[in-house]
């Protein structure tokens, strides 16, 4: 893809790129079997490359995986994990959470689990030097561009975090110094919900954005009123 980086983006381009954003979803229960063609998985994951790295030190790998039986393997290991994580919930809350579809391993055509080496770019990397972790943060980085990548294509991704990473990592054969850090269920969607599944199920609704942004210090009122207002009418239009 060839282009002038210094031509602006076509007001169709913007709002394409808003749409991606706001329409993406955490997907669980709605894929189809029909497989990813390998153009437009080569597509998601080149557009997961060229995320922004600290140091330039692109520090992500990316496991396609397609073998049934290590998605078998990977499913035991979530649902010991999730049985785990049910016991932190009583009443109510117990019987939502246990009602809750939290992966799609297996009913999803393919799964990718996106790590990072944490010794790629050598002992001092560029920027690296104060916040070791900037390494995990840049593989986070790559995890959302594949994710809105894939938004764009009509693809629904669905993350797995429901994971014992040690039990991954073995079952994956990772080296010692790279980490799984997300765990992706990817593939075509019969439908991309209206709204986030565990707000349509009632489990945690998204907060007002005018209550999370704060002036210079911590708590301070915004001073600029009128990013203020702006902030309370662009939450009415999405």
């Amino acid at each position: 893809m060839t282009q002038n980086v210094n031509e602006p983006f076509s007001e169709a381009e913007v709002r394409g790129l808003y749409r991606a954003i706001h329409e993406r979803r955490d997907v669980r229960s709605q894929f189809r079997p029909d497989p990813i063609p390998a153009a437009v998985l080569a597509r998601l994951l080149q557009a997961a490359h060229h995320a922004p790295s600290v140091g330039f030190m692109q520090p992500w790998d990316f496991l396609v995986i397609d073998s049934v039986s290590i998605r078998k393997d990977v499913l035991a290991i979530f649902d010991s994990e999730n049985e785990k994580a049910a016991n932190n919930y009583t009443g109510e809350q117990g019987a939502n959470y246990r009602s809750l579809k939290l992966q799609g391993i297996l009913e999803s055509p393919l799964n990718i689990c996106i790590t990072c080496n944490r010794s790629r770019g050598g002992t001092h990397v560029l920027g690296r030097n104060s916040i070791v972790e900037t390494d995990l943060f840049s593989t986070c980085l790559a995890v959302q561009n594949l994710w809105l990548a894939a938004r764009a294509e009509g693809i629904g991704v669905g993350w797995v975090s429901i994971l014992n990473q040690a039990q991954l990592s073995q079952t994956l054969r990772l080296p010692p110094e790279v980490y799984p850090l997300a765990y992706l269920c990817i593939g075509y969607v019969s439908e991309f919900l209206d709204q986030p599944e565990l707000q349509a199920k009632g489990w945690r609704s998204r907060l007002p954005l005018e209550a999370l942004v704060h002036g210079s210090t911590w708590g301070e009122r915004l001073q600029d009123q009128s990013l203020h207002k702006a902030l309370l009418e662009i939450e009415k239009t999405v």
